[in-house]
């Protein structure tokens, strides 16, 4: 069923918890919607994105903080449809923390073995902060789960 919710639930921490590849949606300057897939993590109910560097969803966030997280659930639902998730909230920028953040995502969703950035001084970049404002979907992520 098709449920929304202002929180993140412990079933949908879960997933994003389970490192699913993330489409994280901004909004160009001409109003089109920007794509890219990218890593998350959580820190209490907000959830952090690292960036190597100044990119498109970065001057996007900048510029207009509305931003939107979708991803598959990982299982189907009673009718055999693909759950999936779909955060919607506003992001904060801070410079500084990528490699932090990166690396233990890295062992995550690239192996247990892999240093990612690699090398001893990898550059900085930046962390997005999206604090949920709704959350939407197939699966266990509303108010009656």
């Amino acid at each position: 069923m098709f449920q929304t919710n202002d929180v993140l639930n412990e079933h949908a921490k879960q997933v994003i918890e389970s490192a699913p590849l993330v489409h994280m949606v901004t909004i160009d300057p001409d109003g089109r919607p920007q794509v890219s897939l990218v890593w998350v993590g959580l820190d209490g109910d907000d959830i952090l994105v690292a960036h190597q560097a100044e990119r498109r969803k970065v001057f996007n966030l900048r510029r207009d903080d509305r931003v939107a997280l979708s991803m598959l659930g990982g299982r189907k639902d009673e009718r055999g449809l693909e759950t999936y998730l779909v955060v919607h909230g506003r992001a904060t920028i801070t410079p500084g923390g990528a490699p932090d953040l990166l690396r233990p995502l890295a062992r995550k969703y690239m192996g247990p073995d892999v240093v990612f950035p690699p090398g001893d001084n990898p550059p900085e970049g930046f962390i997005t902060r999206v604090a949920v404002e709704r959350v939407v979907g197939i699966g266990p992520w509303g108010t009656d789960s």
